[in-house]
Order: structure tokens, then sequence, then C-alpha cells
């Protein structure tokens, strides 16, 4: 007799619809996807990562998942993924971080890492961030340094 729990998944799987694991949240084809591009915020990395340690069903959709894309199989919501298509540039972050991008597009770039959670974009920001905080003490000690060697020989307003 065929187990029904296992008939469902297969149908869930052959048409592409979210899996629901038995304790676990929903799980989409795309999230897994997502999963094999390191595409996820770590909490769901951990969430998918535990459900394929306890799915044998869900490992073997992952598996063939994997055997696509090594025939070659493409589509556009993979290739988007690969290529981060909707990521923004380092510049462009580096312009975010400057304040001198326009409020719409500094709303996208917010949502983009903060809800989509980008990891890729994150750690572009936080490396950009760092990079700026390193360069700031020593620019502002130089400031300082100018100040103080000019008091006193600029000529008085008139």
């Amino acid at each position: 007799m065929a187990d029904p729990l296992r008939a469902a998944k297969r149908r869930h799987f052959n048409q592409h619809l979210p899996y629901t694991h038995p304790n676990m949240a929903e799980i989409s084809i795309q999230d897994l996807e997502a999963y094999l591009d390191e595409a996820l915020p770590a909490e769901d990395m951990a969430r998918i990562e535990k459900a394929l340690r306890t799915d044998a069903a869900l490992l073997r959709e992952l598996a063939a998942l994997v055997a696509r894309r090594d025939a070659g199989v493409l589509t556009i919501g993979g290739v988007w993924r690969r290529h981060r298509l909707s990521c923004p540039t380092r510049q462009e972050w580096a312009n975010y971080l400057l304040g001198t991008m326009p409020e719409p597009a500094a709303d996208y770039f917010r949502l983009h890492v903060h809800t989509v959670g980008c990891r890729y974009c994150l750690a572009n920001l936080t490396d950009l961030q760092r990079q700026h905080s390193q360069h700031d003490a020593p620019a502002a000690k130089r400031r300082r340094k100018y100040f103080q060697s000019s008091v006193g020989r600029l000529p008085p307003k008139s």
C-alpha cells in the first residue's frame, strides 16, 4: 500500500508547489534553490538544513535540483539568483553609505538588506562600513592637526 504522505510529497514536488515538512514551516523549490546558492538568511539556511537531515524525500528533491543544474537546465529565477541581478553593485552601496542616493533607491537598498536578507549585499555593506570607519579616524586626526597648526595664523576678519 502506498504511503499517503509520500504520495503527497511527490505530487507537491512534481507540481513545484510548496512542500510542508511535518515539523517545519513551508519549504518551497525556490527555497531549496536559494539554499544551494547560499542566498538565504542564516535562520532559513539552518531551518532547511535541519529539515534535510530528517526528511529523505526533501533530500532527494535537493539532489534532483543539483542534478538538473549539473545537466545545464536553466530557469529565469535560477539565473536571476546566481547572477544577483537584483543586488546593487558595490559602488552603489558606497553611494548609499555616503547618502548620495535618491530616497526611493535608498528605500529599495534597505528593503533588499533588511527585509529580503541578502547575505551577499549585507557582507558588502558591512565591509564598506568597516572600511569607512577605518578611514574616518585618520582623516579626523589630520583635520584636527591642520586646524590646531593654523590657529593664530589666519588673518583677522575686517
